[in-house]
């Protein structure tokens, strides 16, 4: 399946990646955002998240990070992980590093993007993934939405590029407080900058108008946040 907004994406371990962009209405110079899924593909919700950014100014790719075992424009129902679990498990930091890579070199190629004004944002899997981004791109600001496995990644944050913003729920089941506290720990050993916020009221998925989890306060305050965030660290006087 194929939506529209899609482009193809060559990646460099030879396969092709295919990723839903959107754009803001106005021209001049802009920023770009680096949008991650969670593990049910770039579905409906990822792509209503690229559209939001793209009516915020930003020039947004969602790239399919399920690529390499799943058929273009793959969407799994939110109840249905165990068919988005092989997919999941096929994933690797290398894989997954050649992709952004592709993203991030699609995003420098757009004439109207400022190339050293580029964010990242992920959910779910896509906030590990974030996390990953802002390790191996020169990005200027990353952000993670209960980003689950994101302490096995933690050795990779003497290497983040940019102020790092996290989203966890204080009532999800997924990630421990154990997990949020090894991330924490790596970044403050490292020196790296970081924004950490936990919701007590919410649970994992939170920010997702499409499943259970859905909480619309803790949505409407992260996003609040994420788009002041995104606003200081993307953004210079002129645009």
């Amino acid at each position: 399946m194929s939506y529209p907004n899609a482009v193809s994406l060559q990646v460099s371990d030879g396969t092709e990646m295919q990723a839903y962009t959107a754009r803001p209405l106005t021209t001049g110079p802009t920023p770009g955002i680096i949008l991650l899924q969670e593990a049910f593909g770039v579905n409906h919700h990822i792509r209503s998240v690229a559209d939001r950014l793209a009516e915020e100014g930003y020039v947004v790719v969602a790239p399919e990070l399920f690529h390499r075992t799943a058929a273009p424009g793959t969407e799994i129902s939110y109840s249905d992980f165990g068919s988005a679990a092989p997919h999941y498990q096929a994933i690797n930091p290398q894989g997954l590093t050649a992709d952004l890579q592709a993203a991030h070199a699609w995003l420098q190629e757009q004439p109207n993007v400022v190339t050293d004004r580029i964010g990242s944002i992920g959910f779910c899997l896509g906030g590990r993934v974030s996390f990953l981004a802002n390790a191996v791109l020169p990005l200027a600001a990353a952000v993670s939405y209960y980003g689950g496995g994101t302490h096995l990644l933690k050795d990779r944050a003497p290497e983040l590029h940019a102020p790092h913003l996290f989203f966890w729920g204080g009532q999800d089941k997924h990630i421990t407080p154990e997990q949020v506290a090894e991330v924490v720990q790596a970044l403050d050993a490292a020196g790296k900058p970081y924004i950490n916020t936990v919701i007590s009221y919410a649970d994992h998925g939170f920010h997702c108008d499409e499943r259970p989890s859905y909480n619309r306060e803790a949505a409407q305050e992260a996003w609040a946040l994420t788009m002041s965030f995104f606003n200081e660290k993307l953004r210079s006087p002129e645009f």
